[in-house]
């Protein structure tokens, strides 16, 4: 319960976290950042690590001075690149025997479930559109893997989707993050953030499965 509480209170104070981290231990933040945004995308049993708000944040600091923005946008792609890559290659290494695995602490069968549905009915883009969906965004890419897409097509969308995704957010946050009303409903945004998108995959998977019913 205190990991939960203590990871709460970090996704939606993630600005005064990263603020005091940059002021403490200065250039290796990015390190710090690169190692978030690479688990989250690269480790399919880490769906719940910060995304969105995170790259919003980062954008926001960097619109101030804190941070460098053309450095942070290359690291942070480079990990969300790989992250997915990594993900990927993990899926198609276990492939179909996943449909057989049951939930646990450490594999989420629901949103493999949603991130499937998704997938069946969107195709490739899944991986593009995926980026902007908290829990969607990590199985995404192993769904792809246990589903055996070609590796130069994944790809694509990975570079695609994760371009739009760190460059888009960050360079938001960086002209608007530190608008005053922004700031002070920050936590508010954070969460609309992770339950909108999250909402959508949720009524996608719903009306698939329905359909396929």
């Amino acid at each position: 319960m205190d990991i939960l509480l203590t990871l709460i209170d970090f996704i939606l104070h993630v600005d005064k976290h990263l603020e005091v981290f940059v002021q403490t231990y200065g250039a290796w933040v990015y390190a710090l950042l690169f190692l978030i945004i690479f688990v989250e995308t690269g480790v399919v049993v880490m769906p719940f690590l910060p995304g969105d708000s995170l790259l919003f944040v980062v954008g926001a600091m960097c619109g101030v001075g804190l941070m460098s923005y053309p450095l942070t946008v290359a690291l942070l792609l480079a990990a969300a690149i790989l992250g997915n890559q990594s993900n990927y290659t993990i899926g198609r290494y276990f492939g179909p025997k996943v449909f057989g695995w049951e939930d646990s602490r450490w594999f989420n069968k629901q949103a493999f479930n949603q991130a499937h549905a998704f997938y069946e009915k969107y195709g490739g883009i899944t991986i593009v559109a995926a980026r902007f969906m908290p829990f969607l965004r990590t199985f995404a890419p192993f769904v792809a893997g246990v589903a055996q897409m070609k590796r130069s097509r994944f790809t694509l969308f990975d570079v695609l989707g994760g371009t739009l995704w760190v460059g888009g957010i960050v360079t938001v946050g960086y002209f608007f993050g530190n608008i005053p009303w922004v700031k002070l409903h920050l936590d508010k945004i954070i969460w609309a953030m992770i339950l909108v998108p999250g909402l959508f995959v949720l009524v996608g998977a719903w009306r698939s499965r329905a359909k396929a019913a």
